[in-house]
C-alpha cells in the first residue's frame, strides 16, 4: 500500500482526490500523526508539499527518506519532498528570486519510468533545488528550474520540484508512479 505523507501542501486533497479516483490504494496522514514503526506495512511513499517549515517534519520525512532507500521502496518526493530528499541526500535549496506559481514546460533529459519528452505541470513554489550530491541526477529541468525532478541513483525514488497532482501530465506520473 502506498503511504501520502501530508505535510500541509494546499495541493494534499488534489493528490489523495486523484489517487481515490484512479483506484489506487493509498493511506494519508498527516506527519505530525505518523507512527514510524508501521513504515514496514507500505509499500511506496509519497512526501507531500509543505505551507510552513518544521524542525519535526523534517526530521520525519528525512527518516522515511532513509528508510525507502535502505530497504528499496518507491519514494516520490512533491515540491518540498523533493526538497527535503535533496537536503538529506546532502545537496542544497535557495529560496527564488521570485515565487514560481502557474504552468510550466518540463524536458525530460534521462529515461525513466515515470515520463519522457516534454510535459506541461503546474509551479508553486518559493525554493528550488540548488546542488545536487553525488547520488542525485537531475533528470528533468525547466526554462525556470534546473532540477525539476530527480532520482536517486538509478532506484525508485524520485523528486519533483513541481506538483504532479495539479496537472493532467502529473497526474499521469503519478500513476506510473503508482506502478513501480
Amino acid at each position: 500500500m502506498l503511504l501520502v505523507v501530508d505535510n500541509g501542501s494546499v495541493y494534499t486533497k488534489n493528490l489523495t482526490e486523484f489517487l481515490s479516483k484512479r483506484k489506487i490504494e493509498y493511506s494519508s496522514y498527516p506527519y505530525s500523526e505518523l507512527d514510524f514503526s508501521k513504515m514496514h506495512e507500505f509499500n511506496s511513499f509519497i512526501l507531500s508539499g509543505r505551507r510552513k517549515n518544521s524542525k519535526e517534519m523534517n526530521a520525519l520525512n528525512s527518516r522515511i527518506i532513509t528508510h525507502a532507500i535502505s530497504v528499496k521502496k518507491p519514494l516520490l518526493g512533491i515540491c518540498y519532498g523533493a526538497e527535503i530528499l535533496t537536503l538529506t541526500l546532502g545537496g542544497t535549496i535557495r529560496k527564488t528570486s521570485k515565487p514560481c506559481i502557474g504552468e510550466q514546460e518540463i524536458i525530460i533529459q534521462k529515461e525513466n519510468p515515470l515520463c519522457s519528452g516534454k510535459i506541461i505541470v503546474f509551479e508553486s513554489h518559493n525554493y528550488e533545488i540548488s546542488r545536487l550530491n553525488d547520488k542525485l541526477t537531475g533528470i528533468a529541468k525547466s526554462e525556470n528550474c534546473l532540477y525539476e525532478i530527480v532520482q536517486y541513483e538509478n532506484s525508485n525514488i524520485f523528486g519533483t520540484q513541481f506538483h504532479p497532482e495539479m496537472s493532467n501530465n502529473g497526474q499521469l506520473l503519478i500513476e506510473s508512479f503508482a506502478l513501480l
